[in-house]
């Protein structure tokens, strides 16, 4: 049994890209972007595998934190240094989400896309006055003036209100900076464009911050017409996920299932299998 379920892992190479044959690669991003490591090493390893003929960059993201927005940025940015990439914005694709897209050769957006938002945000908030009308003092004992701003028990101080307004407008100087580079813009012209506001995607393209209007469609065949990348190359999506978690959740998954049980029913049970399977099969 144990080579049968070998077998059908083998078998599965011919329709798996990941063992084989030149593709495009597409990258989805969706919802709140957040610091992710795994995901960037992944996109990394995309510049160095000479089956990934270009990248497709699939967005439809409100943005996220700066460091998730920098990380996933520069992973995009060393794979366009090696391949095409190009970029296809959804519904959305503002703050963070237009960050990540800017390395990228090509970008394409629909006439109703929300994009920009060039721009960096610090929310903080303090509860002092609530704490005093239900009779509540807070103290907090610090070693300097500016360890505890921004605080929840008291107001910010105009000193601190100074510091984390040079934190933001340092990082707001980094965003300027990757848009500019990306963009081939000269950085004055981003920051006329960079007040925070969103942009639709026709008014993006008139703006120079988007290349084109259009879908996964036009994009393809620009990498086509432009960087000469077939449009009959299969699509394989990035994913961080382990091939035995994407073959349970597939079309074989049921019978990679069945094999796992059978093996399991055969006396494997060490607990360590046991953990396999709750992980697997539960």
């Amino acid at each position: 049994m144990l080579a049968v379920l070998v077998a059908v892992l083998v078998g599965m190479r011919g329709d798996n890209l990941r063992f084989g044959g030149s593709r495009l690669a597409r990258l989805t991003v969706g919802g709140v972007i957040s610091d992710d490591r795994k995901l960037d090493d992944v996109v990394t390893r995309l510049a160095d595998n000479d089956r990934v003929k270009a990248l497709i960059l699939a967005i439809d993201s409100p943005g996220g934190s700066v460091a998730g927005g920098e990380g996933l940025h520069d992973a995009i940015a060393r794979v366009a240094a090696r391949k095409p990439v190009v970029a296809v914005m959804g519904g959305t694709a503002a703050s963070a989400a237009y960050m990540i897209a800017v390395p990228a050769a090509r970008i394409f957006a629909r006439e109703g896309t929300l994009t920009g938002s060039i721009g960096v945000l610090l929310e903080t908030g303090e509860v002092s006055g609530l704490l005093k009308a239900i009779g509540v003092n807070a103290e907090a004992i610090t070693s300097g003036p500016l360890k505890d701003q921004p605080s929840l028990i008291r107001p910010l101080t105009q000193q601190g209100k100074d510091v984390l307004q040079g934190l933001v407008m340092d990082m707001y100087d980094q965003f300027v900076g990757m848009v500019a580079s990306g963009r081939h813009m000269d950085a004055a012209r981003v920051r006329e464009l960079a007040d925070g506001r969103a942009y639709t995607g026709r008014q993006a393209l008139k703006l120079g911050l988007i290349d084109a209007i259009g879908g996964e469609h036009d994009a393809r065949l620009w990498l086509a017409q432009q960087r000469g990348v077939s449009a009959d190359l299969p699509i394989e999506d990035v994913s961080t996920r382990s091939l035995t978690d994407r073959a349970l959740s597939g079309s074989l998954g049921w019978m990679v299932n069945e094999l796992w049980k059978s093996l399991l029913s055969q006396g494997v049970i060490l607990d360590g299998s046991r953990l396999v399977w709750q992980r697997f099969g539960g």
